[in-house]
């Protein structure tokens, strides 16, 4: 059963004061079926910010992608690869891999696809602003974002889905579906992991929900976001629904708890 994000006050509390900059970040890079676009991703990545882990997610990928990403790990000390055991979508991936972070000492965890289409170059001005937030996202529709080779519905798609998620939950943020991003370890805890189930787009809206609710900072930053040239895209209906559905159901629920909260208040 999908169960909406946590309570804040029943989760640790949010980190509060100044933040230190950021001295273990380490980027997590889930795959399936990436053959062609690993060794790019992982190349552009220690160039971009040599001072950066790779963790590589493979999910038992058929086309051999986790053997590639071992022998790159084999030449890199700061390449690392996670074997799962299946397909188990986005989410679980992440999770994992955030479970891995916190058990090796990491301060902070980035989340970017393998597929090219988020930019290395863009992964030293998203850390740079997780120097001063809990979560910083790499935003397509604040000003200075843009997307490169979508065709009109999958823009349509996009920021109709944010637009309804950020009116349905009161929620600031404008590219919630986003899911090149970086979290601090420390708003991890804060936002109460535990039974987060959701896949794809509605992960990363879950967990901006979850950092929102909990009062952590997050900041948005504005990236260019590239259309995949090469493999094919795990974008399908399930997750187009998922995200729908959920988004709905956790709306419903906000909406119902600030009715309950007006009618308390008109009874004091």
């Amino acid at each position: 059963m999908i169960q909406p994000p946590t309570d804040p006050a029943a989760a640790p509390p949010a980190p509060r004061g100044t933040f230190l900059p950021l001295a273990k970040p380490l980027v997590l890079i889930p795959t399936y079926n990436e053959k062609d676009n690993v060794q790019r991703a992982v190349t552009g990545v220690r160039a971009a910010v040599p001072q950066a882990d790779v963790l590589v997610l493979d999910d038992n990928s058929p086309d051999g992608t986790g053997a590639l990403a071992d022998e790159i790990a084999a030449g890199d000390p700061r390449v690392f690869v996670r074997h799962r055991a299946g397909k188990e979508g986005l989410g679980k991936a992440y999770l994992d891999g955030f479970g891995w972070a916190a058990r090796h000492g990491y301060d902070a965890v980035v989340e970017m696809d393998a597929d090219g289409s988020h930019r290395a170059a863009d992964l030293p001005a998203l850390l740079a602003a997780a120097d001063h937030a809990d979560v910083a996202i790499g935003s397509r529709w604040v000003p200075g974002g843009s997307v490169v080779n979508w065709p009109l519905h999958r823009k349509v798609l996009s920021v109709g889905a944010n637009t309804y998620t950020r009116l349905l939950l009161d929620m600031p943020v404008r590219d919630a579906t986003a899911g090149f991003r970086a979290y601090r370890l420390s708003a991890l805890d804060a936002m109460g992991l535990r039974g987060v189930e959701s896949q794809g787009y509605c992960f990363q809206i879950d967990l901006t929900w979850r950092a929102v609710r909990a009062g952590l900072v997050v900041l948005e930053v504005p990236i260019t976001f590239v259309e995949r040239e090469v493999g094919t895209s795990k974008m399908s209906s399930d997750i187009i629904a998922e995200a729908l559905r959920n988004v709905t159901l956790w709306g419903l629920g906000h909406r119902a708890s600030q009715a309950i909260r007006a009618v308390r208040g008109l009874r004091r």
